[in-house]
């Protein structure tokens, strides 16, 4: 499948239901990816991993990195954060390639406590997992392409929180562990909690994820688990080929508290397209869907809020086609 039938699943006749109207317009397709960020100016280049390495581990505010054309073998880790009116920037054209190798092994890259990092433009490839950030704050993610990971592509841990992920292509996850898969995944599960985040809610706050494609996953295009608060998943482009129905059922799992789910594109779904799940009391609730356009083609819903229904809303502009079991499990606001 191609990236641009993903997107211009935006364009196919779509039915709404139970809003007091037979039909609406669709919304405009959601562009597949963002180009490159410009990465202009002053700056350190760098040419292969040896060089790469020691210049993120190095770096100080205000530094701007840049990969040259290659690939860069090896997993990549850094603590240094810069600031925010003086931010790190790591960048690079896609023939810029971070390979972390073994599908076994250690994360591509990890931000790990660093904050204020602008991550523009490269490849990041294989790895355990691709991008790994920890307790990492206020770091724009953009237009990277991230595939081919063990488990998930990109995972925000750890209260890492006040992150934008945006306009990225994320493709062909899962490859060590199908049921680990995600594309994004944002905090942890109540059964890492104290692993993670000292044995409370990982609070991974407040992280906007837009503009993204994300197809060819095992498991969820976006996992969003309990512990998290207020974030954005706005304008995103998701696919379910890849995805078995085993290991996913839906392209987003939503089990935090106040996120907006707004404006997002899926085709083939597993089952349903938007789950909603309470796993821990007092999680999965205030969430907001809105906008979305849910070509399903499967036996579910476009949105199935299993728990909470009453604490969650679903508007009237959400649109869906050919899900077996209608749009929601929930009555529809204005």
């Amino acid at each position: 499948m191609s990236r641009a039938r993903i997107a211009a699943v935006a364009l196919i006749g779509a039915v709404l239901a139970g809003c007091g109207t037979a039909a609406a317009p669709p919304p405009p397709p959601v562009p597949a990816a963002s180009p490159a960020p410009a990465c202009d100016g002053p700056a350190t280049e760098v040419i292969g991993a040896d060089q790469l390495g020691e210049a993120i581990a190095d770096a100080a505010p205000g530094d701007v990195i840049r990969m040259g054309p290659g690939t860069y073998a090896g997993t990549f880790a850094t603590t240094a954060s810069g600031t925010a009116d003086r931010p790190i920037t790591l960048c690079g054209g896609r023939d810029a390639v971070i390979d972390g190798g073994d599908v076994e092994g250690d994360y591509a890259l990890h931000l790990d406590g660093a904050s204020h990092w602008r991550l523009l433009g490269f490849t990041i490839r294989g790895g355990q997992k691709g991008l790994m950030a920890d307790n990492a704050q206020a770091n724009l993610i953009e237009a990277l392409l991230i595939e081919g990971t063990g488990d998930e592509a990109l995972h925000l841990r750890q209260a890492s929180s006040d992150n934008i992920v945006r306009g990225n292509e994320i493709r062909r996850t899962g490859i060590r562990e199908p049921k680990f898969g995600e594309g994004v995944y944002i905090g942890s599960a109540e059964s890492n909690w104290c692993e993670q985040s000292a044995c409370g809610p990982d609070r991974s706050d407040r992280n906007t994820i837009e503009g993204n494609t994300i197809w060819q996953t095992s498991a969820e295009s976006v996992d969003i688990k309990e512990g998290t608060t207020g974030g954005v998943l706005r304008g995103n482009s998701f696919s379910g080929e890849g995805m078995s129905g085993k290991d996913s059922d839906s392209w987003v799992d939503v089990k935090g508290n106040g996120w907006t789910i707004a404006d997002n594109v899926g085709l083939d779904a597993p089952e349903d397209g938007f789950q909603l799940h309470e796993i821990v009391d007092g999680w999965g609730m205030d969430n907001t869907f809105t906008g979305n356009n849910a070509t399903v083609n499967a036996d579910g819903f476009a949105f199935n809020i299993t728990k909470n229904r009453e604490n969650n809303r679903v508007s009237c502009d959400n649109e869906s086609v050919e899900a077996g079991k209608g749009l929601s499990t929930v009555d529809y606001s204005p």
